[in-house]
């Protein structure tokens, strides 16, 4: 069964349809104890972020709106901090790609 995995009633961020986070299970190291266990289901977390994140993601009806705005915040962070290494992967990219043809060019 599928279930509803964000948070609709934004309009201003573009969601993805991921697969369920339940599938992605954490583990934490036994010396360490999780920044956070979700109430609804008993996963720990080994960040903040990603407690609140997965409640976003699967248990959006079971939120109350302070929470629904922690998960819209939180995901527009995450989608922001994504943007960035994106872009400096791609620009790494290209200095390789331009490295390696401007040492081709001296080589031959």
């Amino acid at each position: 069964m599928e279930s509803e995995p964000f948070h609709r009633s934004t309009p201003n961020l573009r969601l993805v349809n991921y697969p369920s986070m339940s599938e992605t299970w954490c583990e934490i190291p036994p010396d360490e104890s999780p920044a956070g266990t979700c109430e609804y289901c008993g996963q720990p977390y080994p960040t903040q972020n990603r407690l609140i994140l997965h409640k976003g993601v699967e248990h959006l009806q079971q939120l109350d709106a302070d929470e629904q705005d922690a998960f819209t915040a939180t995901y527009s962070d995450e989608e922001a901090e994504l943007r960035t290494f994106r872009l400096k992967a791609l620009g790494v990219l290209v200095l390789l790609y331009f490295g390696f043809l401007i040492t081709y060019v001296i080589v031959t």
